[in-house]
Parts: structure tokens; C-alpha cells; sequence
């Protein structure tokens, strides 16, 4: 089949997802081995009858050979059937899919959080170097990075909830109004984008000085093209791609970093679930939860990996002469 390079990127990054996936649901299969003494006495508790383990572990096929339990656990993936829950008897897709949205929401609000703080402050750093609002932005930074996400959660809580009674902090809202849900939203979202808004400054800036430096760059700026016309509509298409490819790996860490947020502010959400189930010891529902985070970070990847096609045209040129 004669593809364009274009289509051929495309498909080699799709065909490294779907191995991505595979890997880590065989991977994530395989954990449940790694728990000491048998899964269903662990699962029901030193209070099991011989016979209810007996029951369990039939039913939920842990008496048949490894290969077959296997095989079961990926098309039942691939069907969408995550298990049922053993406490409250509910399909565990279910329980995932009425906490997703709330970490999902979450987590977008982080990200657009630290993109709207972190890029402004990246190009006037990158425009200004050397300048006292440029050293006192790195410092600023490289503090928001350093910073566990729990412990500026924390702070935001003393600061801008128990002290100045300026915004809500637990729950997602009692009336369901968009109103009060954004406002308990806010701080949740910003304990989280903190540290990536020093990480989006500090690269922005090194890759925008890079990319100014560029002869195509300095041949516009002699034929007299506007400073601004040249940082924003020419250079940083460009010198984005690195800060793309962070925010890609980055999700994984803010939906790791929302389990913290989302304990700290009493919301509902993926973190609550999983560490609920850890404490119940309730491993289907565990993995089912971190099943779904893996597939949400692979697709974002896979994602991001596609956006360079968009954001750099040189690399869809590159593919033709590599053809």
C-alpha cells in the first residue's frame, strides 16, 4: 500500500499505542500475581469461609490456568467489561465512569491553568533576558517546582480558605450551579498547575532563545519585521514543541497529582476511588482505575506526538525525503 509519509507517521504512532495499551494491561494483569497468599482470601478477608473462597475464586476464574485467565482478562478489556465490584456487587466501569469526569475536569483546569500563567511568563523571560523580572521569575519557578503538589495544596487551603474566607474548599458543590462548582475547582486546579507553571516558564524560555537565534528568524528581524510579529507568530509555533511534548508526559503526573488534591479537598474523583479501594483492599477496582489512567495518559501521547505534524511543517517535509 503506497501511503504518504504523512498517513505512515500516523499509522506507526497508532500501532505504537495500541502495543503501548497491550503492554500495560498485560502488565497490570500480572501485578495481581505479585499479591502475597491467595487473591480471594486477601479480597474477602481472614473472616472468608473455605467455602465462600472456593465460590469466589470460581467465579471469578482464578481457579484456571494462567494463559486462559489471561486471554479472559483481554477480551473482556477489549468488550469494555471492567468486572463487577465486590462490595457493592455494581460493574467497576460503572464506579470509573461516574468519578472520571470530576478528575478529568480537574486535571484539564490544571493544565489550562498552567499554560495561561506559564507561556506569558515564558516569552516576556525569553524577551527580556538577563532582566530582574527574568531572575526573579527563575527563582519563582524553579520554588513552584520544587514544591510537592500536597504541600502547596495545603497552604492554599490555610491561605485562601481558612484565613481570607475568599473561596470554598471541600466538596464539588451541594446545588449542582456551575457557579459554585468552578469556585471549588480553583484551588484544587491551581495546587496542582503551580509546578508546571515554573516548568512551562523555564523551557518556554530556553526554547524561544534557541529558536530567535535561528537564521530565518534574524533574516525577518533584518527586513525590519516587528519584534512582537516575530516572538508570537513565528517563533513560538516553534519553540513550543519541546513544552508540548512535557504537558504530553505531564498528564500522567497531574492525574498521579490529583489523587493528593482530590483527598486534600474531599472531592470525588479516580484518586478518591483508588485510594478507597486500597484501604478496602479491593484490587479489581484499583485496576480498573489505573487501566483507565494509563489508556487517558497513552492516548494524550499519542496526541501530542500527532500536534508536531501541526506545529513544525518541516517535520512533515523531513518525512518525504527520508521516503
Amino acid at each position: 500500500m503506497n501511503l504518504s509519509p504523512k498517513l505512515r507517521y500516523v499509522a506507526s504512532r497508532l500501532v505504537t499505542t495500541i502495543l503501548v495499551l497491550l503492554c500495560a494491561t498485560v502488565l497490570l494483569f500480572a501485578l495481581t500475581l505479585l499479591i502475597p497468599g491467595n487473591p480471594a482470601e486477601v479480597l474477602l478477608g481472614p473472616r472468608a469461609t473455605p467455602e465462600a473462597v472456593q465460590a469466589y475464586s470460581h467465579a471469578m476464574g482464578l481457579d484456571r490456568p494462567l494463559l486462559e485467565r489471561l486471554a479472559i482478562f483481554l477480551g473482556n478489556v477489549l468488550r469494555g467489561d471492567l468486572g463487577r465490584d465486590i462490595i457493592s456487587g455494581r460493574p467497576i466501569l460503572d464506579l470509573v465512569l461516574e468519578v472520571f469526569p470530576y478528575t478529568l475536569s480537574l486535571t484539564l483546569a490544571a493544565i489550562g491553568l498552567a499554560v495561561l500563567l506559564g507561556v506569558p511568563l515564558g516569552c516576556y523571560a525569553a524577551t527580556h533576558p538577563g532582566s530582574l523580572a527574568d531572575q526573579v521569575g527563575a527563582v519563582t519557578s524553579v520554588a513552584f517546582i520544587a514544591m510537592p503538589n500536597f504541600v502547596v495544596a495545603v497552604f492554599l487551603v490555610l491561605i485562601f480558605s481558612v484565613w481570607l474566607h475568599w473561596l470554598p474548599v471541600l466538596g464539588v458543590g451541594r446545588d449542582g450551579g456551575w457557579g459554585d462548582a468552578a469556585l471549588r475547582l480553583v484551588l484544587p486546579a491551581l495546587s496542582l498547575a503551580l509546578s508546571w507553571v515554573g516548568y512551562i516558564a523555564r523551557l518556554l524560555r530556553a526554547s524561544l532563545l534557541e529558536v530567535m537565534g535561528e537564521p530565518h528568524i534574524r533574516t525577518a528581524r533584518a527586513y525590519g519585521v516587528a519584534e512582537r510579529r516575530l516572538v508570537y507568530r513565528n517563533a513560538l509555533k516553534l519553540a513550543a514543541i519541546p513544552t508540548v511534548a512535557i504537558l504530553g508526559l505531564g498528564v500522567g503526573r497531574l492525574l498521579g497529582g490529583a489523587i493528593f488534591a482530590e483527598i486534600v479537598f474531599a472531592r470525588p474523583g479516580l484518586g478518591t476511588l483508588v485510594y478507597d479501594a486500597i484501604n478496602l483492599r479491593n484490587y479489581p477496582v484499583v485496576q480498573a482505575a489505573v487501566l483507565v489512567v494509563v489508556g487517558v495518559f497513552t492516548l494524550t501521547n499519542l496526541l501530542t506526538d500527532l500536534s508536531y505534524l501541526w506545529l513544525d511543517p518541516r517535520l512533515g517535509r523531513r518525512l518525504g525525503q527520508e521516503r
